[in-house]
Order: structure tokens, then C-alpha cells, then sequence
């Protein structure tokens, strides 16, 4: 006799659909080359059922790898589809970025979520020759500056406000990322499969 799977694994694959049908894509947890490959793989699908219509991203994330976060950073970029970001609860390095990287106008957090921007981070220990390692450092101060120019052209805050601010971590509450331009506005309520802000 087969196994009978139990049906508690269908509604999350008909939530997963519903929030297609929605137009909603979820980025929970780390960016990573998975994470990354299924918000790019969603991106593109979406994009090419309807080039016109908004595409919401809902992010939750401590951040992760700059490669995997600039992927999904380009593909928003190269689609035609305007992109409503929301934080809901924590986005933070590139998490933050990819949250103030959304359509100007349509850049939102719950009410109690925190955003979090920095410097690029390299984890662990790195052993390597001497000339490896200038090399690395030398790959790493062009990310960070590319990472400023982009918060600052996502914030509209003036380049040395946004060097001197990522040089350590720099919280900021909801309210505090309106202010600061890291986003459009304090996400109200879910109204059917639109949002009122």
C-alpha cells in the first residue's frame, strides 16, 4: 500500500500560487543563490505574464551575499514592471538595499519593522597571500562604494551623509526610514489583493 501524504503540504503550495496570482514575492531569510533564484525566477515570470502591472516584494531579511543581492537588484532594474517593496519586520544590509531600491512612491514598512544599512561585511577569516589579499581589499572598497552610491541615489541623501552613516550599522525604525528616504511611507493595512498605504 502507498503512503498517504498528508494534505497539510498542498496549502502551502496554493498560498504560494494565490500570492503569484497576486502578484506578491517573498523574500524571507538570507539572500543566497537560492533566495535570490527564486525571487529572480518570480521576478522574470511575472514580468513577462504582464509588463504593465506592479510587483510587490515583501522582504524579511538580515541580508546575505552581494552577488546573490545584486542579481536580484539588476533584474528589478532590467524588468519594466514598477516594484513595490514592503519590510515586514527586518531589512537589513542587503535586505535594506533591496528594499530602498523599489519604485519611488512605493516603498513601504509595517509599522514596527527595523531597516538596518552598513558597509559590505566579510565573514569569517581570510587567508590568503599578501598580494591576494590587497586584491580582495581592493574589490571590496569598489563594492562599498558602489553600495553607497546606490543608498544614496535610493535616499536621495548626499553621498558623504550616507558614508559616514554605513560606516558602522545605522538602525532605523520605520518612521526614521521615511525621513531618511529609505522609504515612501508606513504600510497601513492589506485590503484584498491591494494595499492601502
Amino acid at each position: 500500500m502507498e503512503p498517504v501524504l498528508p494534505d497539510l503540504i498542498l496549502p502551502g503550495v496554493r498560498l504560494d500560487e494565490n500570492n503569484l496570482k497576486e502578484r506578491k514575492i517573498f523574500l524571507w531569510g538570507q539572500v543566497d543563490d537560492a533566495s535570490a533564484k527564486h525571487v529572480i525566477d518570480r521576478l522574470l515570470y511575472l514580468s513577462s505574464e504582464d509588463s504593465t502591472k506592479d510587483i510587490t516584494l515583501i522582504i524579511n531579511s538580515p541580508g546575505g551575499a552581494n552577488t546573490a543581492g545584486m542579481a536580484i537588484l539588476d533584474t528589478m532594474n532590467l524588468i519594466s514592471n514598477d516594484i513595490r517593496t514592503v519590510c515586514m519586520g527586518l531589512a537589513a544590509s542587503f535586505g535594506a538595499l533591496l528594499l530602498l531600491s523599489g519604485t519611488k512612491g512605493k516603498r513601504y514598512a509595517y509599522p514596527h519593522s527595523r531597516i538596518m544599512l552598513h558597509q559590505p561585511h566579510v565573514p569569517g577569516r581570510f587567508e590568503a597571500q599578501a598580494t591576494d589579499i590587497g586584491i580582495f581589499a581592493s574589490m571590496v572598497e569598489k563594492e562599498k562604494k558602489e553600495i553607497n552610491r546606490i543608498i544614496a541615489e535610493g535616499t536621495g541623501q548626499p553621498l558623504e551623509i550616507i558614508e559616514r552613516d554605513t560606516d558602522r550599522d545605522f538602525w532605523l525604525s520605520a518612521e526614521e526610514a521615511v525621513t531618511y528616504g529609505v522609504i515612501d511611507s508606513i504600510f497601513q493595512a492589506w485590503n484584498s489583493s491591494e494595499a492601502t498605504m
